[in-house]
């Protein structure tokens, strides 16, 4: 598999002069199996990149897998080049909305009615297919088999499992671990610890040993504690996943669009010379153009 990142950046794209190592697009991620399945993960603004990418060889055959629908990780679907090219077929994935009770069709065609968008989803010329996924359902794509798991998020959030040539990757989307909202002295909190230590535990079987996670990690350790609840990781929490789930390889992604290149730097050359990291995980930051074959 080739996974190529095309946007890492979390809530809203930030292009300029201080974004330019990392990247400045919203969440997109491009899969490419050995046979030429293409599979993308998200489309916010970096997706745009991709379609373009993807229409230098017509037509365009792909799956796309929505891990939710808050807008930094749909925002660039009106932009998404193959929709207007008729022979193209994208089959797209994610999640039924049951506060709102909207489909999956509706949720995304809104965002290209006439007052937002020129262009209306119902005159896009690509064939495109809405499928609701079902938790631990494998869907099979070619030679690709992705299964997915809800996380905690504000809204109905679905990492995915891609397994291949029995090589594996995961994303998390944006995920925030669940943590105790008891103080340790209620009555209530060792029975809650219990619970999501449960938790915990499914999600670290699901993708244990896994080659390459790509994982929410948006706050710092001095940031999260006044975040709590607004659904993103941190770098402790993209260490600690990947201490219970053995990862091979950890990309930490969704950055704070607050941050420059240079902030990053700052974080990246903090995080490595920690001395609590796992000896048998890679970590790294996401870069957004960067690939990684498995």
């Amino acid at each position: 598999m080739k996974i190529t990142l095309y946007g890492v950046r979390g809530s809203i794209p930030v292009p300029g002069k201080d974004t330019v190592k990392y990247g400045g697009n919203t969440t997109c991620i491009g899969l490419e199996t050995p046979e030429g399945d293409q599979i993308i993960f998200d489309g916010g603004t970096g997706i745009r990149v991709l379609g373009m990418t993807l229409i230098k060889q017509l037509p365009v055959k792909c799956a796309l897998f929505i891990t939710h629908t808050h807008w930094d990780h749909i925002q660039g679907l009106p932009f998404f080049t193959p929709f207007f090219i008729p022979g193209s077929e994208v089959n797209i994935y994610g999640s039924f909305d049951p506060i709102y009770r909207k489909d999956l069709k509706t949720i995304l065609s809104n965002q290209m009615e006439y007052c937002y968008f020129p262009v209306r989803e119902c005159e896009l010329n690509a064939q495109i297919q809405y499928n609701h996924v079902i938790e631990r359902q494998p869907i099979t794509v070619g030679s690709a088999t992705i299964t997915p798991i809800l996380l905690n998020h504000p809204v109905l959030n679905y990492g995915y499992k891609v397994e291949c040539h029995k090589k594996t990757f995961f994303f998390t989307g944006d995920y925030e671990p669940p943590y105790n909202i008891y103080d340790p002295d209620d009555h209530e909190f060792s029975e809650y610890e219990t619970l999501l230590q449960q938790q915990r535990g499914q999600l670290a079987d699901f993708i244990k040993h896994c080659d390459l996670v790509v994982a929410d990690s948006q706050y710092s350790s001095e940031e999260y504690p006044s975040k709590k609840g607004w659904g993103h990781g941190s770098y402790d929490t993209c260490i600690q996943l990947a201490k219970e789930a053995q990862i091979k390889h950890m990309v930490m992604t969704h950055h704070d669009p607050l941050r420059t290149d240079a902030q990053l730097e700052q974080i990246w050359q903090g995080f490595s010379s920690r001395t609590d990291l796992p000896q048998n995980t890679k970590f790294e930051l996401a870069i957004e153009g960067k690939s990684f074959v498995l």
